[in-house]
């Protein structure tokens, strides 16, 4: 286990916002999509934010700026009390080393054309000066770690099943040694039997060497299973976040309870269960709405939310975004 202690922050995000110019022709100005507004949160050692909404909600923007793939259009981004924005090259290196990221898809995350101990190999031989012999060994070691055999090295990706790639995808994530692991739906794209394995694997990891995940998913059972704390975002906006027993258990935002009702199996009793069902498409993020902007879909929405956007504040214990949440929770 690291000998970093496990409330050390590892990342802290400030109003994150993401807005990217969309062409509409030679003679129309671009339009204005914003993909991520002021979304904040910090994570520390050993703890996992999973964020979870709707297909276009934002989460996987908000993963690429975590992971320093994109460059926020706004806010702070802190990895390991380094502030991203305007490091130094060798600041910025290190800050890079430091995040690492497993993707959806473990079929085509990895080089076709290169066997696997080039694929675990090339991290190192980018970003340090470690002899060959030494990679070669770490490659074993690490490949030991994510269950997989030493004669792995050898074989090419097509050669193994989605599962055995994801493990793959994962001990690469972790040739660097990074304090923060992305994981944008890592587990979506393998059989229900797979998924519950690679996630085990993900938490004895998290559990021996201290990682903190920020963890994008859709599918809210896996959430349960995995998260210490939820984040939820509709339309590029942070509508509720807090204790992963809070949400679940006494979800507060119209939208959470929409969430939480359209999932089955999630260990609740019937009696229990949000009831709430969504009715009406997701707006076009070209064009929210004006005030909040779930309120197109909320059946509680009022003149105010129709005009004005909530901002996120504190309420029983979690954050959320809503005018009427108070009323809501007084509410038998």
């Amino acid at each position: 286990m690291r000998s970093a202690q496990r409330d050390k922050v590892v990342v802290q995000a400030t109003a994150l916002g993401q807005t990217f110019r969309i062409g509409r022709g030679l003679l129309r100005a671009p339009a204005l999509l914003q993909a991520v507004h002021d979304v904040s949160f910090s994570i520390s050692a050993g703890k996992t934010l999973a964020v979870v909404g709707e297909s276009g909600c934002g989460k996987s923007t908000l993963a690429r700026m975590v992971a320093l793939a994109q460059a926020p259009s706004a806010g702070e981004l802190a990895l390991q009390g380094v502030q991203v924005h305007g490091a130094s090259g060798a600041a910025l290196a290190a800050a890079r080393r430091s995040v690492q990221m497993v993707f959806q898809n473990p079929y085509g995350s990895l080089n076709p054309r290169q066997r696997i101990g080039q694929i675990l190999e090339a991290p190192l031989q980018i970003n340090t000066r470690m002899p060959a012999q030494e990679r070669r060994a770490l490659v074993a070691q690490m490949l030991a770690r994510v269950g997989l055999r030493a004669e792995t090295v050898d074989r090419y990706p097509h050669m193994f099943s989605g599962g055995q790639r994801q493990r793959i995808a994962i001990a690469r994530a972790l040739m660097l040694s990074p304090a923060l692991v992305v994981a944008d739906e890592p587990v979506s794209a393998l059989d229900v039997s797979i998924q519950a394995q690679i996630l085990n694997l993900l938490q004895d990891l998290q559990e021996a060497l201290g990682l903190a995940y920020l963890f994008i998913s859709h599918d809210l059972g896996v959430v349960r299973h995995i998260a210490d704390e939820v984040l939820v975002m509709y339309l590029g906006n942070t509508m509720e976040q807090g204790d992963k027993n809070l949400i679940f258990e006494a979800p507060l935002h119209p939208y959470t309870q929409a969430l939480l009702a359209s999932t089955p199996a999630l260990g609740r009793s019937a009696g229990t269960r949000p009831t709430l069902l969504l009715q009406g498409e997701i707006p076009s993020p070209l064009a929210p709405p004006a005030g909040c902007v779930f309120s197109s879909r909320c059946p509680h929405a009022t003149a105010r939310c129709r005009q004005e956007r909530p901002p996120l504040a504190p309420l029983h214990g979690r954050l959320i975004a809503c005018h009427e949440a108070a009323t809501l929770a007084a509410s038998p």
